[in-house]
């Protein structure tokens, strides 16, 4: 038995030597047909012409060459790429090294049309932490900036002033491919109306972020991921803008792509004039100090503000990623954005009593400001295997410097004194540097197939120095001299370090994320001023440590669990339940005691005294997909400690001609409690009609007091879109989008609801190598933000337009963008635990 054993072994050793010396070689390069171009990454298979099983296969270099060793025999040769019709070589007799020559594949028109219909749809993915909507085609904000684009996604509102909320609440983190950015403006959300909507990708709303994101953001985190050409060759866009009021675009990307490495650009220029006007009344009411009555020196004080703002801004990005090996690679990029903006602002002041016009100023305000801010980024990233084994660590270098002039005059124009008292022309001018580096490793160690660990660091070390300077007439001399009550140099620092871990798995279709992230927060300032501490406490009116280092060291939890109901194929159903802590620290506006200077009458005024706010928040989703239509949905719990709010009130000042000063302020009022819910659904019935909508529903309960006043307050209210696309004869696209935000109330302030429309047209022109398109936005010019705030000492109605109508007309020119690449890499700055439901 053990011979027959034996010469069955060298019997089949003896025949493996034997085939592997007749092994022979297939080789051959693929190419685009028509182009040229050599196809990377196109897929090559030799299959058995008998039973047709696969004998082996391999993909294209970058040279768009193959090789394979095969035994002889008779092989079917199949040759595929993406979007490409499949070349076949049937009953190939192969008993020699044989040579392909030049391979040419054909477009597959049908193919690339179905890609089309999906790159043209916005689409929903439920991750454990967040949902993703990938942007499609949205022709309204074609030659918008990404405010624009933020304002059409689902639990995303931005309001008549640019500030983003989610889900209501717009104590919200913006990132920009998984980080704090300059691109995001050092946490100014106005930059973010200065960028092309183009850029983006995709958006990720992470309403219950794990550990490995950053806590900050009590309603929860929006990562804007940017597009990153990965295609073959040199290739790019080039993008014109022109619309009215006056807007000029330019904007280029371009790409360049080896074997070894990705080099990538965008360079843009965009001028532009964004008028925006404001109307305010405030009725004053008498007031009783110590006993006695004192009668307002003006019963009514009306402001309309007409502004006019022209800006230019150049901004460049370029960057290169650099393969060190098929698993490492490492990319370096370099952000650079210039901005000027010229701003003349025109405030027609009137003072009323008993309904007669007592007095009236002009009050002219130019404002000229420079900004100048650039970022660079490293990021390194290895993979240790293809199960997700890898390791990933990030270096970004971020600084800010704006310099800002302004000289305001005030004039009268009616006044009931003969010779009245002529008012101080002033002079602004202040400089605001920020630096801010970070530091960030982050380790993924898979566990079998269903499980992974996570760990990592995150360190942000930012430095913020506001130096305001302010100088005033002496009206008797017109000679200037420092105001030494304002002027200031205000020098701010946040610093944070954090680790984390995290651990996910899946049980069958349950899956869990758990995750512990430990931060410590250091918040300093220091204020050089004139004055000492004692003499800022009486100016202001309440206590300010002018020389302040607060620190915080807080645990975050955080429980993301999923569980998929889908039973077949064509629908997916999952319902999600997630749990985390956030904070909400304040930004250096916020704290700054200094107060504005664009209204002698109303000022903000930024409050050192505030504290972080701490926030715990629960999510319930549900998920539905068909083939042609998706359902999301979820009810959210939300109970905030700390939280900041803006209170109005008399500062029992007055100014040099008899009018109360009214200030607005944050402060830290006790709690906030917040409960919602949403909806929305996407709906695809055929290639010529997208429909999309969504609805959110909120209440909110804040309890506390300020100065010995109860803010306390109850309010639900809520916000509703819908997007059509419909795709008319002549293949036009026709898109409307309308939003509605409904009224909603606080302790003091009632504001009305809004609504806005924005329609577009577009063509693909050129054998669909551009689109030309035209958009209007707040086609019914309604953007219009109106409020009413009561309180003891007066009454305000307010009303303001942050932005007018806009026409646009855009042209988009693409160039060698035909063939995508299929290399897997690049750090999109997600790379959390992807269990899908």
């Amino acid at each position: 038995m053990k011979l027959k054993l034996y010469t069955i072994f060298f019997f089949l050793l003896a025949t493996g030597f034997s085939f592997a010396q007749n092994e022979i070689t297939v080789s051959g390069i693929v190419i685009d047909a028509n182009d040229k171009y050599p196809l990377e990454y196109a897929t090559v298979s030799i299959i058995n012409s008998n039973d047709k099983t696969l004998v082996t296969g391999e993909i294209t270099n970058m040279k768009g060459e193959f090789k394979l060793d095969i035994l002889p025999g008779i092989y079917d040769v199949k040759i595929e790429y993406l979007s490409y019709k499949t070349r076949t070589y049937e009953n190939k007799i192969i008993d020699k090294n044989i040579g392909l020559g030049t391979v040419g594949l054909e477009l597959n028109l049908e193919a690339l049309d179905a890609v089309e219909v999906i790159a043209e749809t916005t689409t929903v993915e439920i991750k454990l932490d967040k949902k993703i909507y990938n942007i499609g085609k949205d022709l309204t904000t074609a030659g918008g900036t990404v405010s624009d684009a933020l304002n059409n996604v689902p639990s995303v509102s931005v309001d008549v002033e640019g500030s983003i909320s989610l889900r209501g609440n717009a104590n919200v983190r913006i990132l920009i491919n998984g980080r704090p950015s300059a691109l995001a403006g050092f946490g100014d959300t106005n930059v973010l109306s200065q960028l092309p909507a183009e850029a983006i990708e995709r958006v990720e709303v992470i309403t219950s972020p794990s550990a490995r994101y950053d806590a900050e953001g009590t309603a929860g985190i929006l990562n804007i991921i940017l597009r990153k050409k990965e295609i073959l060759g040199f290739n790019g866009s080039i993008n014109l803008n022109l619309g009215n009021p006056d807007l000029i675009g330019f904007a280029t990307t371009i790409n360049y792509r080896t074997e070894k490495f990705n080099l990538f650009s965008n360079i843009g220029y965009r001028y532009f004039d964004a008028p925006r006007n404001s109307l305010s009344t405030i009725d004053y009411f008498d007031r009783l100090i110590d006993g006695e009555i004192i009668e307002p020196t003006y019963k009514r004080v009306r402001e309309k503000e007409v502004v006019t703002r022209l800006n230019r801004n150049y901004n460049g990005n370029i960057g290169m990623e650099y393969y060190l090996s098929d698993k490492t690679s490492l990319t370096g990029s370099l952000f650079y954005r210039y901005g000027e903006d010229a701003d003349l602002s025109l405030n027609n002041s009137e003072r009323f009593n008993n309904s007669s016009i007592v007095e009236r100023t002009l009050r002219t305000e130019r404002q000229n400001e420079e900004d100048n801010r650039y970022q660079f980024a490293l990021n390194f990233s290895t993979k240790f295997n293809d199960s997700g084994h890898e390791l990933t660590a990030d270096f970004q270098f971020e600084n800010s410097a704006e310099e800002q002039f302004v000289f305001i005059n005030e004039d009268y124009v009616v006044s009931e004194d003969t010779n009245p008292e002529p008012f101080q022309k002033e002079r602004i001018l202040q400089t605001e540097d920020q630096k801010e580096y970070l530091l960030q490793v982050d380790y993924v160690l898979p566990i079998g197939d269903d499980a992974r660990f996570e760990a990592g660091y995150r360190g942000s070390f930012q430095n913020e120095i506001t130096d305001y300077l302010l100088e005033q007439e002496n009206v008797s001399t017109n000679n200037f001299f420092v105001n030494d009550t304002i002027t200031n140099v205000f020098d701010y620092e946040e610093n944070v370090n954090a680790i984390y871990s995290q651990y996910g798995t899946k049980f069958g279709k349950f899956s869990f994320l758990l995750g512990l992230r430990l931060e410590h927060t250091q918040l300093k300032g220091k204020i050089n001023s004139r004055l000492t501490e004692a003499e800022l406490n009486e100016a202001f009116g309440f206590p300010i440590d002018t020389d302040f280092d607060k620190n915080y060291l807080g645990l975050f939890p955080t429980l993301n669990l999923i569980l998929n109901l889908g039973t077949d194929d064509k629908t997916e159903e999952s319902i999600t339940l997630g749990y985390n802590r956030r904070i909400n620290r304040p930004r250096g506006w916020f704290i700054n005691p200094f107060p504005t200077r664009s209204s002698r009458t109303n000022i903000f005024q930024g409050n050192p005294n505030l504290n972080p706010a701490f926030a715990s928040a629960f999510d319930l989703g549900y998920l539905k997909r068909w083939d042609q239509l998706t359902l999301t949905s979820s009810i959210y719990y939300q109970y905030e400690t700390d939280s900041f709010e803006r209170v109005q009130e008399n500062t029992n000042q007055q100014t040099t001609d008899g009018i109360d000063i009214v200030r607005t302020i944050p402060v830290n009022l006790s709690t906030n409690a917040r409960t919602g819910a949403e909806f929305g659904i996407l709906y695809n019935p055929n290639k010529w009609l997208r429909l999309n909508t969504s609805f959110n529903f909120f209440q909110f309960k804040t309890e506390g007091e300020f100065n010995g006043i109860d803010y306390s307050a109850k309010n639900t209210s809520w916000f509703a879109r819908f997007s059509g696309k419909v795709t008319l004869p002549g293949e036009i696209d026709w898109q409307t989008n309308a939003f509605y935000r409904g009224a909603q109330e606080d302790a003091q302030t009632r504001t009305q609801g809004l609504f806005s429309l924005d329609l577009a047209f577009s063509k693909e022109i050129l054998k669909d190598n551009a689109t030309i398109s035209l958009n209007a936005r707040d086609l019914l010019n309604s953007r219009i933000r109106r409020s009413f705030t009561t309180t003891e000492f007066f009454n305000r109605d307010r009303e303001s337009q942050w932005r007018q109508r806009q026409v646009t007309l855009s042209l988009i020119y693409r160039f060698n963008q035909q063939k995508k690449q299929q290399r897997e890499g690049g750090n999109s700055g997600g790379g959390d635990f992807d269990f899908e439901g």
